[in-house]
């Protein structure tokens, strides 16, 4: 790894431990400093704690050399960023978005609000060295296209990256929205993990795999699609066109529809009320009820995070991570979910895949995506631009 990418990765890093990152000598790794230093590269920001000698400098990448603009969008909500490249931010903005609208009316919305951002910072479309974007279906990373993506089919094969192009000059990176969550828990754990998973459980539910310390995408970036997982093969018809998917049964529709029949069929009153009082319910109105101790409430979250679990149980028998972090907007649902998710991973695995495995939240929870976005941005850009000493 060169010497840019490793102090980008570390968040901040001393000479002493850079020369350990990239097994060379302090030396040469002073050298190498001292001449990125010298170019604008690189900036030292100021003293670490000591260790017993003189405190070392901690390097960052500069602040010069522009930004970055990570784009999270998701089927039903638009998360945009203007960040450092250490990947501060410094202009954010979220919204309601519907993906479904298509690529036309969503992506002028993007190239719109990112412009809104950078005139917010005072910084010019020249400024920007790299955009990364999430999107919530299968990407063919090569090409930053889509391929018949499930939830928005009008964005099959449309070039995301020629549209953002026209209005920036900076290299334009796609990617499948729960890999750039992975790719964000990687940041932020500086590769401490090697092999973990991410589990999106939103509109749909996705997975980001981290093998080796890298986001694996598989031959054509295909892989961690496991929300058409079969779980129960008399279950309701996908929109895959496939019957019983995990995602049919247990994503946030298939929870808002349970909980509507529950609420219309007198089953639960404080489900009906909420119902009475919006005129539909949510997943997080399900948790609501369900930390109420309304039992219809309890009982649909359970069934979600049983099947959820029952399709982990698979994938985790088969890749054997040391971590599972799930993130989306049923997280919200409260930890009765979280809960079910477990027992049902735990009962059904194998012993041996899940001695040391930990099942938690994402850690940066809602934030998880625009990092991921962000890192993308910043990461594929150094790779482009080669900057090797």
């Amino acid at each position: 790894m060169d010497v840019l990418q490793t102090v980008f990765w570390s968040l901040g890093s001393s000479r002493n431990a850079l020369a350990d990152r990239l097994e060379c000598s302090k030396s040469k790794a002073n050298a190498l400093a001292a001449g990125l230093i010298e170019q604008g590269l690189l900036e030292e920001t100021g003293l670490q704690a000591s260790s017993g000698g003189r405190r070392p400098e901690t390097l960052q990448l500069a602040q010069g050399l522009g930004a970055v603009i990570g784009v999270d969008l998701g089927a039903t909500s638009l998360d945009v960023a203007v960040m450092r490249p250490d990947l501060t931010v410094l202009a954010r903005h979220s919204e309601d978005a519907d993906v479904r609208a298509g690529p036309g009316v969503v992506l002028a919305r993007v190239r719109d609000v990112m412009r809104e951002l950078l005139a917010q910072c005072g910084l010019s479309a020249r400024k920007v060295i790299g955009v990364g974007m999430g999107v919530p279906g299968p990407v063919d990373f090569a090409s930053a296209q889509l391929v018949n993506p499930p939830l928005m089919p009008e964005w099959d094969s449309f070039s995301i990256r020629d549209y953002l192009g026209e209005a920036f000059a900076a290299p334009v990176f796609v990617d499948n929205d729960v890999n750039l969550m992975a790719l964000g828990e990687l940041w932020r754990l500086q590769r401490g993990l090697q092999n973990f998973m991410v589990i999106k459980v939103g509109t749909g539910i996705g997975c980001g795999i981290v093998c080796h310390g890298e986001v694996y995408r598989g031959a054509n970036g295909s892989a961690g699609d496991v929300g058409h997982i079969c779980v129960d093969q008399a279950g309701p018809r996908c929109h895959c066109g496939n019957f019983g998917c995990v995602e049919a049964m247990a994503a946030a529709p298939a929870i808002t529809r349970l909980a509507t029949a529950a609420a219309e069929a007198g089953e639960s009153p404080a489900l009906a009320e909420i119902l009475r009082a919006n005129g539909k319910l949510t997943a997080v109105d399900v948790g609501q009820a369900s930390r109420n101790g309304d039992a219809a409430a309890n009982a649909i979250i359970q069934k979600a995070g049983s099947l959820i679990g029952q399709m982990l149980a698979s994938v985790v028998n088969f890749f054997n991570p040391s971590h599972v972090f799930i993130g989306g907007g049923v997280t919200q649902i409260g930890p009765l979910f979280l809960a079910s998710v477990r027992q049902s991973v735990y009962h059904r695995s194998l012993a041996l895949s899940t001695r040391h495995l930990e099942i938690q939240y994402t850690p940066l929870g809602g934030q998880a995506g625009i990092v991921g976005a962000g890192a993308l941005a910043m990461q594929e850009s150094l790779k482009l631009h080669g900057a090797r000493p």
